[in-house]
């Protein structure tokens, strides 16, 4: 697969991870849109929020990375907030087929977004 998330995934290409473990890893935005902008993506492809199903497998994956966005926040020093984003499609600006979560902060955010 050419999956470029999946290559940073499993370590093929490099990156300086915040957060790792047997299920995910979380690392910087190449285009940070806040102060802290992480994207949280798990080490399993799955395309999107939409290719999720309704497994055991896919609902305790995704229960244990967001279990641990809370982590990820103090380890970053998000104290005072932070914003959890799952682009999913074209329209929402997906622009990598694996599902990823964009973790935002230190900085006010306005509503609604975009």
């Amino acid at each position: 697969m050419d999956c470029i998330f999946c290559k940073l995934a499993s370590g093929e290409i490099p990156t300086d991870a915040v957060y790792e473990d047997e299920e995910m890893i979380a690392f910087g935005d190449m285009e940070p849109q806040a102060p802290v902008h992480v994207l949280i993506i798990p080490k399993r492809h799955i395309a999107s929020l939409d290719a999720v199903s309704e497994s055991a497998e896919d609902k305790e994956l995704l229960g244990h990375i967001l279990s641990k966005v809370h982590v990820i926040a103090e380890k970053l020093g998000l104290e005072n907030g932070y914003r959890l984003v799952a682009n999913t499609g074209r329209d929402a600006n997906q622009t990598v087929q694996h599902i990823h979560f964009h973790l935002l902060g230190g900085r006010s955010f306005g509503w609604p977004p975009g």
